[in-house]
């Protein structure tokens, strides 16, 4: 499986990162285990997760992905095989994102203790807090990137005005810079990372490895009717999407699909693998008929026509 590197880092991943937003929610652990396992398997090596997965589970208190997903390797004793990714900052009951260097200094001491390793790959933040100066935050990270707890950094839910603010402090003073953006992208949602995301990226040779790949499971297909939204805890979620133009995808995701023997799943992904600025997608499975998706997609090499279809049922210009 051809690997990918993030940003302008050594590090690479295969192209599409397990979501790991589904351990301790719609997966238990010994689930979490199996599909993992498959998922390597495979051949993939990126798993991302973060500290406030899966708090919105009534009994959880936030950490649960991360402790599974450290029981894991600890089993396994696997961990310099995984590129692993996780997050900081997201609201964590104080009723708004933190990004403080106090906060950040001390969350990461919780998410390895979690995740039983002593340094975490790609560290992000996950949601960004305005009030606090860029360079505090970046303070916080160049700590953790000479302490050796910390590889590289990333950033999610940012203004592209605080990115930028991001990216030239770090070129002033010597910190680390962003790698990584992930930001919500797929068929049904191209406009804004398109139109205000992408040229950053690109300028400065940042990866993306974006969430929702799947569109919370509407692009597999299995959402094409009012009726359809029960199916899952996940079907309201997708309802914006039953309109004229998300049903013309699904007709040119089937349409494409069929036409190379896979999955529309599949199909939606490997799209998002031919994006020049991503370098994986994230997506989650719950049972190893889903990962099957992955692995297709991974294999899969769209033609012009195929991509020029998708692009044309999702232009948003």
């Amino acid at each position: 499986m051809q690997k990918r590197s993030l940003g302008k880092s050594n590090i690479e991943v295969a192209p599409l990162a397990f979501g790991g937003n589904v351990f301790g929610w719609t997966i238990d652990e010994t689930t979490s285990f199996e599909i993992l396992d498959a998922f390597v398997a495979a051949g993939f090596n990126f798993i991302d997760t973060a500290d406030v997965y899966s708090r919105w589970v009534p009994g959880n208190i936030g950490g649960e992905s991360e402790t599974i997903l450290g029981k894991w390797m600890k089993q396994r004793n696997n961990r310099e095989q995984i590129i692993l990714a996780t997050k900081i900052g997201a609201d964590n009951g104080k009723g708004h994102p933190d990004v403080s260097k106090a906060y950040i200094l001390k969350g990461v001491e919780d998410s390895l203790r979690r995740l039983q390793t002593e340094y975490i790959d790609l560290y992000q933040t996950h949601y960004d807090n305005e009030s606090t100066p860029v360079e505090e935050t970046l303070e916080a990270y160049d700590q953790l990137v000479k302490a050796g707890k910390v590889r590289i950094i990333g950033t999610s839910n940012m203004s592209p005005e605080r990115l930028k603010a991001s990216l030239q402090a770090s070129e002033k003073n010597g910190y680390p810079r962003y790698e990584t953006l992930q930001p919500n992208y797929s068929l049904v949602e191209r406009k804004e990372y398109e139109e205000a995301y992408e040229p950053i990226v690109r300028e400065h040779q940042l990866s993306t490895i974006n969430y929702y790949s799947l569109a919370s499971g509407f692009l597999t297909g299995k959402y094409r009717s009012e009726a359809d939204l029960a199916k899952s805890q996940r079907g309201q979620g997708v309802k914006k999407y039953l309109n004229e133009q998300g049903l013309g995808i699904l007709k040119a995701l089937d349409e494409v699909a069929e036409e190379y023997k896979v999955t529309p799943a599949s199909v939606a992904l490997a799209w998002l693998m031919a994006r020049p600025s991503v370098a994986a997608p994230i997506a989650s499975a719950t049972s190893l008929n889903q990962l099957q998706s992955f692995i297709q997609a991974a294999e899969l090499s769209l033609r012009t026509e195929a991509i020029e279809k998708l692009d044309q049922a999702s232009d948003w210009k």
